[in-house]
């Protein structure tokens, strides 16, 4: 009986040599936007060899769009404490910070109109999921009856609009005063209507 080929390693050699490129691809988008990266670029900055690059994404945006998805999917997890205001201002906070980096910079620019389609669709997958955790979280809240109902798209958006104007302005970092400030005021609005 022949012997079976062995199963790729998860973690082994091509994970790493795949996490490489995928971050190298991410710090080059950052450092030069979505339409100024090379695919030499990218190899020599993650250590590679060129075609392990154009072996696995031989279409350049594919491999822009895998880039965004791997490294935004932090941006969409929110901590389940029992303290909504703790979560949504730590949640606030590590948005502000991933908004402050270059990266965090290139999203904001690649969900501008006229951008790449496929990008554009990748990165509302992500701002997606960030609306589902955010949602399940805030009915976790209700449920608890630490908020009254409340839309949490809607309550969403109230958070996070001020912690994308203070950083898209980049006059001053988002601090923890603001993020706690923001989800304070947001939340008594709520729980003010709910009382009428």
């Amino acid at each position: 009986m022949a012997d079976e080929p062995a199963a790729p390693r998860p973690g082994g050699r091509n994970a790493r040599v795949r996490n490489q490129i995928l971050a190298a691809t991410a710090e080059l988008v950052a450092r030069d936007g979505i339409a100024h990266f090379r695919y030499e670029d990218v190899a020599e900055s993650a250590g590679v060899n060129k075609t392990s690059v154009y072996r696995t994404w031989p279409d350049r945006e594919a491999l822009v769009v895998e880039s965004l998805i791997h490294y935004a999917e932090d941006l969409a997890s929110i901590a389940d404490t029992g303290d909504i205001e703790q979560d949504l201002a730590d949640y606030l906070l590590a948005l502000a910070r991933a908004l402050e980096t270059p990266f965090g910079r290139t999203l904001a620019q690649a969900l501008q109109p006229a951008r790449h389609h496929s990008t554009v669709a990748a990165l509302t997958k992500v701002l997606d999921r960030r609306v589902a955790a955010m949602q399940q979280r805030v009915d976790t809240a209700v449920a608890r009856g630490e908020l009254p109902p409340v839309d949490s798209a809607f309550l969403g958006e109230m958070i996070s609009v001020p912690v994308h104007l203070i950083a898209n302005r980049g006059m001053r970092p988002v601090t923890r005063t603001d993020v706690e400030r923001i989800v304070r005021v947001v939340l008594a609005g709520i729980r003010a209507i709910a009382g009428d």
